[in-house]
């Protein structure tokens, strides 16, 4: 039986087999009792629970069940989130050594309650906000709307909404509460206060670029349901995978490949390359959080983890974030023409630069002990001859996404906004199948990505509308003209302050809605070029997110496999900043120069 707590403790005997809630059975449960008033618990005893008073059950014989109505099995786990019966489970299986098994649930249950060792039901844990964070977010905003002189320049509105959106943006890196809520509570407080009107507030609600940010966490999750991306990979793996350093490029070129297509990192992460290189590491005998992760699991993980940063900014469609980008651009006066292509065009070469050294410095700095895979290609021919020859689905997936790439590339031309082609491609997804409206309302990121986009983009708007972002970039470009800084000196200072600003963000786009319309202000007031500017900086977003392991969605999800290291993260994710950026500023520079964007 295997034993491990993450968002839950995940048991997984082989006799698992069906999906439901249920009964946990064991051959012996501990001495506990079960008290009425909490869903979701049970305790180890050595006898089967006895009705001894009312919704009170004692144990006392050889054998128990016990009702969970909180379990659920999806996969080939069986996930019990209840942190109560979490932890008596992980004692009481692993004193006893015996296998758990599954029976179907006859009823729901509202009187199970968590119970302690001693039999006292356990409180429930507090689910609103985190107080301390919460005073730190809401002291910030009151501090500099009653504290910080307002400056003449500024209108009493602006620095009010100014005070809003810094406690906003506090309460993003400090998560009193879920992003999407706390986002919310912001955008509550700016209406309350009439600072915003109801429709200026909700006005970046119908925003055609988070829209296009929406429909790609659903096109994300088509590449995952139908298997493609697993498929795709797979296919590098059996091409490029004699060697590790082979096996490692196979898995960057495809995630290159697929990119364009599945416009969510943490999906591509999560849903296709990690569980393959798990795949492959525990079949040359390395396991995460062992020894023997150094052997293959350490060295694919890092090298995928790295290289998602140069993946991701070589497309506009690659990543949620760039979109935002180009959109905050746009407000600021900066617009990219025929932006799909002219991103490509300017990503293209310093993005494969980095794409092709990024394994091998890691060979070279990081090695795996493993060095030869040959039997990773017969493993991934073996892997294909099971999955069989290619769905329907996926033909049709593939057929939606060609089509919505070629309206992208082209769609300046047909007269054709992105948005437009993605709302096609999701519609034809919808209509054969691929996706039905409940995945579409289970993909909750998408939702939560919606409400918090909108509230920080409107709020960001707003800023620039009352002449804040105006006032603050010009300020700074002052400050910048004060040193006789060039506008290439003012560029590298300020585009090397917002990519190391990013140790104190947990999210990619979070560092997006706080500081990109700030600095691309700053940039235009220095007199940077625009387009460089606006690119420059939405580069730099995507290379960033691998310096920690809470840098963006990824990071955590590679960082969670259990083959890193904290210090190596860290470490690593320093060494390949500073290439990425030496990278792209002498082959970017150079390229940048030959197609005309300064």
């Amino acid at each position: 039986m295997a034993l491990h707590a993450a968002a839950g403790l995940h048991l997984s005997p082989p006799n698992l087999r069906n999906r439901y809630q249920g009964f946990v059975s064991a051959d012996y449960v501990s001495q506990a009792r079960l008290s009425g008033g909490v869903t979701g618990a049970a305790c180890y005893s050595r006898a089967p629970l006895k009705k001894s008073a009312a919704n009170s059950y004692q144990g006392a014989g050889p054998k128990t069940s016990v009702f969970l109505p909180r379990v659920r099995y999806a996969g080939s786990q069986l996930s019990i989130s209840n942190a109560g019966f979490r932890r008596n489970v992980e004692q009481g299986v692993k004193q006893l050594g015996r296998n758990v098994v599954v029976k179907p649930a006859r009823a729901s249950s509202a009187s199970a309650a968590v119970a302690t060792d001693e039999g006292v039901p356990e409180k429930k844990a507090w689910e609103g906000v985190k107080p301390l964070p919460f005073v730190l977010s809401v002291g910030v905003g009151l501090a500099l709307r009653f504290l910080v002189k307002k400056p003449e320049a500024v209108s009493m509105q602006a620095w009010q909404l100014l005070a809003i959106f810094a406690s906003t943006i506090t309460g993003l890196v400090l998560s009193p509460l879920p992003v999407g809520a706390w986002a919310f509570l912001g955008l509550t407080v700016a209406v309350v206060t009439k600072t915003l009107t109801f429709a200026a507030a909700f006005g970046a609600f119908t925003n055609d670029v988070i829209w296009l940010i929406v429909i790609s966490f659903f096109f994300a999750r088509g590449f995952v349901k139908t298997g493609l991306g697993d498929r795709v990979a797979t296919y590098f793996v059996k091409w490029l995978g004699k060697s590790t350093l082979g096996l490692s490029y196979g898995l960057a070129l495809s995630e290159t490949l697929l990119a364009p297509a599945m416009p969510s990192t943490t999906a591509r992460a999560g849903g296709v390359f990690l569980p393959i290189i798990g795949s492959l590491s525990l079949s040359s005998g390395s396991k995460p959080k062992d020894k023997s992760a150094s052997k293959l699991g350490s060295y694919l993980v890092m090298t995928q983890f790295q290289a998602a940063g140069n993946s991701s900014a070589l497309f506009l469609t690659a990543a949620a974030q760039n979109l935002l980008c180009l959109k905050l651009a746009q407000e600021l006066g900066v617009i990219i023409a025929n932006p799909w292509v002219s991103w490509f065009k300017a990503a293209f070469v310093p993005a494969f630069t980095a794409l092709l050294t990024t394994p091998l410095i890691l060979y070279k700095l990081f090695p795996p002990e493993v060095k030869d895979t040959p039997e990773a290609p017969a493993a991934a021919a073996k892997k294909l001859e099971a999955l069989g020859p290619v769905t329907q689905n996926e033909w049709s997936m593939v057929g939606t996404m060609l089509l919505a790439v070629t309206l992208w590339v082209f769609g300046e031309t047909l007269g054709i906004a992105s948005v437009v082609a993605a709302m096609l491609g999701l519609c034809i997804l919808l209509c054969v199948g691929v996706l039905n409206w409940n995945d579409c309302l289970q993909e909750k990121s998408a939702w939560d990505t919606l409400t918090w986009f909108a509230i920080l983009v409107g709020m960001a708007g707003n800023l620039s509308n009352l002449g804040l972002v105006k006032w603050m970039s010009d300020g700074v470009a002052k400050t910048l003209a004060s040193y006789s800084l060039s506008w290439p000196a003012a560029f590298g200072v300020l585009q090397a302050t917002y990519f190391i600003s990013h140790y104190l963000f947990a999210s990619q786009t979070g560092h997006v809605g706080a500081l990109y319309s700030a600095f691309l202000a700053m940039h235009i007031a220095s007199g940077v070029p625009t387009g460089l500017a606006a690119l420059a900086l939405a580069f730099n977003t995507n290379l960033f997110g691998g310096l920690t392991h809470y840098s963006s969605g990824q990071a955590a999800v590679y960082f969670g496999s259990g083959y890193l290291e904290l210090k190596d993260v860290f470490k690593y994710g320093a060494v390949m900043a500073v290439w990425n950026i030496l990278v792209w500023t002498v082959v970017g520079g150079f390229w940048w120069k030959v197609i005309g964007l300064y």
